[in-house]
């Protein structure tokens, strides 16, 4: 039988870690992202000799690295980040996965599709500059959307000949907001980006910081939880049955686990239809095993012949989550198209597709101060507001604030396939971001009737 210590090891042996980059427009994300590649030697020859030529054709002497990951054309000749620049790159103790996003406000939205999977935020601030709105709009979104560790990382300390005081005070700011939000863990790290200090190599000339580069944090950062925290949630992707001669009787069910362990002969209940059964079997990679954890592929065998489909969900019978039709959430909205009560949308929820009506936008919220702007009428794109849904059939949705995972979902134009807007159950960020603020200052005739 596999011990939680066991899984606990083979999971922090092949460690991943997904994080993202945000701060204000010119504080130097890029410049960060080229920096920690580069010096870590993490770039392909070819790759430099193109960022090599790029720069030399710019007039510059030196190698632009912001090239690095600025990939589209207009941001290179504009010098900004618009898209999500995605890159992956390894070291001898980690593996990860960057998200570059972008800093303008009208790209508040990327930076939520680029945080939304991240385990850890890297927060740029020009020492110049200091706490600025579109910072608190970042460290926001990311209690928003429950990233796990913050990093406050003070860029172009050569500017201001990397004083400690200048360093001190705006990390003292940053921290203390972030902090009323409910970000867990806070880290500030002194840096210049364009001279590499403290990014992946210590700073010689920042000789009163004693803490840990951004590499070094980056690859000793406590990722992942203990399996054992969290309900397992298993939802269906695909049912197998082959019906061949070798395997005539054969039923599974393949997806992958979203959170939690699965153990051969757990009582387990089959969501929105309430079935119940017992595991009889898990295959993973072909074979049998007796426990599974997240976020592992595996295909699951029950007792009991089910009428079990795409979208359906496997849960303990112990940790059962509530099924509802009646959704509050907080969402960005993403689409170009403003979202507003009455629209008819389908919602995704893990595997599951459903009908969803708008019933109600209850307020915006306004990320420069956390207050809540009542009954806007409507959510422009890049708005984070809250909004209240109801679905054709009942959902086993988590508060996004026990399950990322679970607790999330999109809603979708049911006429063309367009995303419109990422949600995220419940109200604890709401109220959070509430207390914070006070601290600090149907039926159609379509046939769409549930």
């Amino acid at each position: 039988m596999t011990s939680t210590s066991t899984i606990l090891e083979q999971t922090a042996a092949t460690s991943l870690l997904r994080f993202a980059t945000a701060g204000s427009v010119d504080d130097g994300k890029s410049t960060l992202v080229g920096r920690l590649l580069h010096d870590s030697k993490s770039v392909l020859a070819d790759q430099l000799e193109a960022v090599e030529h790029a720069s030399r054709s710019r007039g510059q002497e030196t190698p632009d690295l912001a090239l690095l990951t600025d990939g589209l054309r207009a941001e290179r000749e504009q010098g900004i980040t618009i898209d999500v620049a995605y890159r992956y790159f390894a070291t001898p103790r980690r593996r990860f996965i960057l998200a570059d996003t972008p800093g303008h406000v009208q790209y508040t939205r990327n930076m939520v599709t680029g945080a939304s999977t991240a385990e850890l935020a890297v927060v740029l601030v020009d020492a110049r500059n200091g706490v600025v709105e579109q910072t608190r709009r970042h460290a926001a979104v990311a209690a928003l959307l429950r990233v796990p560790h913050v990093v406050l990382a003070v860029n172009k300390m050569d500017l201001v000949e990397y004083a400690e005081p200048v360093f001190a005070a705006i990390a003292e700011e940053f921290t203390a907001y972030a902090a009323s939000l409910g970000v867990p863990d806070i880290t500030a790290i002194p840096i210049s980006a364009l001279a590499g200090d403290n990014v992946v190599t210590a700073s010689a000339n920042m000789d009163w910081y004693g803490g840990p580069t951004v590499l070094e944090h980056l690859e000793t950062v406590s990722v992942g939880t203990d399996p054992t925290d969290d309900p397992a949630r298993f939802p269906v992707q695909y049912v197998i049955r082959p019906q061949t001669a070798e395997h005539p009787d054969y039923r599974g069910y393949a997806g992958q686990i979203a959170s939690g362990i699965l153990r051969t002969g757990d009582e387990v209940t089959v969501l929105p239809s309430g079935l119940t059964s017992t595991i009889e079997g898990i295959d993973a990679l072909g074979d049998p095993v007796d426990v599974a954890w997240a976020p592992q592929s595996v295909t699951v065998r029950l007792a009991d012949d089910l009428d079990i489909s795409r979208g359906d969900v496997i849960v303990p019978t112990a940790s059962a989550p509530a099924t509802t039709q009646d959704i509050e959430a907080t969402v960005c909205h993403l689409h170009d198209r403003p979202l507003r009560p009455g629209a008819r949308v389908l919602l995704k929820h893990t595997t599951r597709t459903v009908k969803a009506i708008v019933k109600d936008i209850p307020s915006r919220l306004t990320l420069a101060d956390l207050s809540q702007h009542p009954a806007p009428g409507a959510l422009a794109a890049n708005d984070i507001g809250r909004v209240v849904l109801r679905t054709a059939e009942p959902l086993p949705l988590d508060a996004y604030a026990e399950s990322r995972r679970t607790g999330s979902f999109l809603l979708i134009d049911p006429s063309d396939g367009t995303t419109l807007t990422a949600g995220m159950a419940g109200t604890a960020f709401a109220e959070a971001a509430a207390e914070a603020a006070e601290a600090a200052t149907g039926q159609d005739d379509e046939g769409w009737d549930f």
